[in-house]
């Protein structure tokens, strides 16, 4: 499934810190149950990566990919633990090459026009905006769109329920990232229920592109 197919099928990404193993498949079972089935599983605890493996194996119907992938290396690891695509926080020309060579797709990070050439130069044509809101939130996708106009975005960093509407309704913006459909403090209560409905009322938010 290729990075636009992926991010076509809900309107908010939940991007998951799992601190231990023993959340992961509960979590996702919460949150596709609320509608939202493309997960993003953080490299920030040692735990990310068997969290991959677990929703893999139990929750066939998500769709789940790593994120905050800084190394080359990083692309093997994760393709071993089953992801269906990989997101970066920045770009760079050793990350391109190893995403060509990666039996997955690749949403790289970019946060100026600069990047956002280079990127299209290693031949990538959908990002993510991160930290979106320090990089100018709306207002710099509005103004990315003039000269990119064939450039769809997924920003992700600082956006919240209440915002979310604003970066969706944008026509440039595929989908968002958010960490709010999964709060730290409930995955750790084990608020699956609660995580459910965060995940359904995200799930239903409209958006301009699909």
């Amino acid at each position: 499934m290729s990075i636009r197919a992926t991010l076509a099928l809900a309107p908010v990404i939940p991007v998951i810190v799992i601190e231990k193993i023993e959340h992961a498949v509960p979590l996702a079972q919460a949150l596709c149950a609320g509608g939202l089935r493309v997960l993003e599983v953080t490299l920030r605890t040692p735990a990310g990566l068997p969290a991959i493996e677990a929703m893999r194996r139990a929750v066939p119907e998500a769709v789940v990919g790593v994120g905050t992938m800084t190394k080359p290396e990083d692309f093997a690891t994760s393709a071993n633990a089953g992801a269906q695509f990989g997101v970066t926080p920045g770009l760079t020309e050793a990350l391109a090459a190893a995403a060509k060579k990666a039996p997955f797709p690749l949403l790289p990070g970019i946060m100026t026009p600069s990047e956002l050439i280079a990127g299209l130069g290693w031949g990538f044509d959908t990002f993510k905006l991160f930290p979106a809101q320090q990089a100018g939130g709306v207002n710099m996708l509005k103004a990315l769109g003039g000269p990119f106009p064939d450039v769809v975005f997924c920003p992700t960093g600082g956006i919240t329920r209440a915002t979310a509407p604003e970066f969706l309704g944008l026509p440039n913006v595929a989908c968002i990232g958010g960490s709010w459909v999964a709060p730290n403090e409930k995955v750790r209560a084990g608020d699956w229920k609660g995580i459910e409905a965060l995940a359904r009322d995200a799930a239903a938010l409209p958006r301009a592109r699909k």
